[in-house]
């Protein structure tokens, strides 16, 4: 999973909107009529998720279970799904539940918590009924994911546009063992003419307003979100995998073709880096992109699957900064299908959605990911050497800004509950520095020859994705297929409160502490003093007055109380900034520039050259020669 907070500038942007997150506190019941005939099948449970009719912006639901042998039966729907680390509840998402006896008639249920109905007379049950809302429009922001369902994980229903079908969110299971692990599931969605599913199940219907799927478990079912919405679908192929793409903009700002070639560019540097690993046949990539100022998804980022991702963004975001974004989160979604999608443990491999026990190796699932999205962009040429130095160092900034005391195993067993669950950020910056350090250690062992990559390789092949570890052998099994040293370093800073010492592990390699220069946005006097305020009557944004400007404002000649109207020919305001400051992000010294302003009434045209600040600060460079082919090899493979 990769959860993104948007910065500062993008409160400025929304300024002026409000989002509201309230749940309805009463339902009115609602008929539910299954759409479908269907053949009971004793040996598979059927679902039915009826998108034509929507009433209260809900959907319909009809489960009907496989035969069960007790005399009571609890029907869940799940508390915490793979992969987000959280407690979310999907079951408040539930309304007007409802069970019926093989006659129609109605039996009665007990609501046992917020996630679970208890249904007695079981051996008689033929079908249970009940309405799903969605989470996207009732969400707050208020910390991104913390207290709303992540955006990724969740739910959307908007009636003949977009259905956002993170199946978890519509589909439950029966407690019964054999219905969740052993038991095939078989969905059918019905859903307008209009609208089209993307996702890596296969539909085995052939009708266009009728979609089947099958899968073997109900964790694979639920590994597979669908997304409906008007055909904006981009297809290549890398490597005898299929990569379907697929965009809904509700403003048409944003298309897959226009997006297509930096993802495509990403995924086959991606599955350059990982060779043989990766074996699957068909990956999904599905981006929606939300309406700032509406009832819309508010939690930016992605949540992995086995064969696909989910990722959402706001719409405001100009091609390039939303291309940069969707890289940087696929990139990290896609190596999950090494770990923990291949390489896990028996947590996972047999997941509890209403009582969830954690694994302890976060360091490995998260952890190892985030180091391969970074380590693979400068392995295949995407980033220099230095800029990946520089991501390290940001990485050991944040990461001393967390518990580095904190055990990493123990965080990640117990991660659901505080004061374990405020460290879980870590796992994206200590835990990439982990994966780093694993993989230096490796490097200097085997003269160059081996790393991080062959021991996921190795690991894949021990284990698997049908296969899953116990979560007290991984460190041994590390250490067999590595070396005494890579063990050392796990019980002394993984499951152990020592900290790190990154500069040792930098040396290795030839990098030691230097300074860097690191150049300041032009439109940031530091990380909270803005160059610039907006105007919330007229929405134009103002070069604050009174105030020393920097060398870039100086080198245009812009003054206080400017009235910035555009920038190379793209028009900013209120509603854009964003834009603006994302974009500038990416300028260099030297870049041409133009900038149309508006001065005492009067509106001119500046031409010119950007020329940035730079701040000095600690970071890595290379500077031991004696250590250049080790570092080739570390960097290059």
């Amino acid at each position: 999973m990769n959860k993104l907070i948007l910065s500062a500038f993008f409160a400025l942007a929304v300024s002026g909107h409000t989002v509201t997150a309230q749940m309805k506190s009463t339902v009115k019941k609602l008929p539910v009529k299954e759409q479908v005939k269907t053949n009971v099948n004793l040996n598979q449970v059927q679902a039915v998720i009826d998108l034509n009719k929507i009433i209260e912006d809900k959907v319909g639901v009809t489960i009907t279970p496989s035969k069960f042998s007790s005399n009571e039966i609890i029907f869940h729907i799940p508390k915490t799904v793979p992969g987000t680390y959280s407690t979310d509840n999907y079951g408040k998402l539930i309304a007007d539940f409802k069970a019926f006896d093989k006659s129609g008639k109605q039996l009665a249920t007990t609501k046992t918590d917020e996630n679970s109905w208890k249904i007695p007379n079981a051996k008689s049950l033929s079908k249970v009924t009940y309405y799903v809302n969605d989470t996207y429009d009732t969400e707050s922001g208020k910390g991104f994911g913390k207290e709303d369902i992540f955006s990724p994980a969740g739910t959307n229903i908007i009636e003949g546009k977009n259905f956002m079908v993170n199946i978890h969110g519509f589909v439950g299971y029966f407690e019964d063992k054999t219905q969740l692990t052993e038991i095939p599931y078989k969905l059918t969605i019905l859903h307008p003419a209009a609208l089209q599913g993307a996702t890596s199940l296969i539909d085995t219907n052939k009708s266009d307003t009728e979609d089947t799927f099958m899968a073997s478990r109900y964790f694979d079912l639920t590994d597979n979100p669908i997304m409906y919405s008007k055909a904006d679908i981009e297809t290549f192929t890398v490597d005898g995998m299929e990569i379907v793409f697929s965009v809904y903009s509700p403003n048409g700002t944003h298309s897959a073709k226009e997006l297509l070639p930096d993802l495509e560019k990403t995924m086959r540097a991606q599955k350059a880096f990982l060779g043989s690993i990766n074996t699957n046949k068909r990956y999904t990539v599905l981006l929606y992109l939300s309406e700032i100022g509406k009832k819309d998804a508010m939690g930016f980022g992605a949540l992995e699957h086995h064969t696909s991702t989910t990722v959402v963004f706001p719409e405001i975001m100009d091609k390039e900064e939303l291309g940069e974004q969707l890289k940087d989160v696929v990139s990290h979604e896609f190596f999950h299908t090494v770990t923990p999608l291949c390489i896990h443990s028996k947590e996972i491999q047999y997941f509890d959605y209403s009582n969830p026990k954690m694994s302890k190796h976060l360091w490995m699932y998260e952890g190892v990911t985030e180091y391969f999205a970074n380590l693979f962009q400068v392995n295949q040429g995407l980033i220099t050497p230095d800029e990946f130095y520089e991501r390290m160092t940001g990485k050991i900034n944040n990461a001393s800004s967390l518990d580095d005391t904190m055990s990493f195993t123990e965080m990640s067993a117990n991660v659901l509950v505080e004061p374990y669950k405020d460290q879980y950020l870590n796992v994206y910056e200590k835990g990439a520095l982990i994966g780093m350090c694993i993989d230096i250690i490796i490097r200097e062992k085997s003269d160059g020859q081996k790393g991080i990559l062959s021991l996921m390789r190795d690991l894949s092949n021990l284990y698997g994705v049908n296969k899953a570890f116990d979560d007290e052998e991984l460190f041994g099994k590390i250490t067999k297929l590595t070396y005494p040293e890579v063990g050392a370093f796990l019980n002394t800073h993984v499951a152990g409160k020592t900290p790190i010492p990154y500069a040792d592990y930098f040396a290795k390699m030839g990098v030691t502490k230097s300074k860097v220069l690191v150049p300041v946005n032009p439109f940031l006097k530091d990380q909270a003093t803005p160059y610039i305020t907006v105007n919330p009557t007229s929405k134009e944004i103002i070069v604050i007055p009174s105030t020393k400007l920097n060398n870039f404002m100086t080198g245009l000649s812009l003054k206080g109380d400017d009235i910035i109207v555009s920038i190379n020919d793209k028009p900013y305001n209120l509603d854009n900034i964003y834009d603006m400051i994302i974009e500038s992000q990416n300028w260099k010294d030297g870049d041409a520039i133009s900038i149309k302003i508006k001065r005492d009434g009067v509106e001119q045209s500046i031409n010119g050259k950007v020329k940035l600040d730079y701040d000095e600060e600690e970071g890595y460079k290379f500077t031991d020669e004696s250590k250049k082919a080790l570092n080739k090899y570390w960097l290059k493979g």
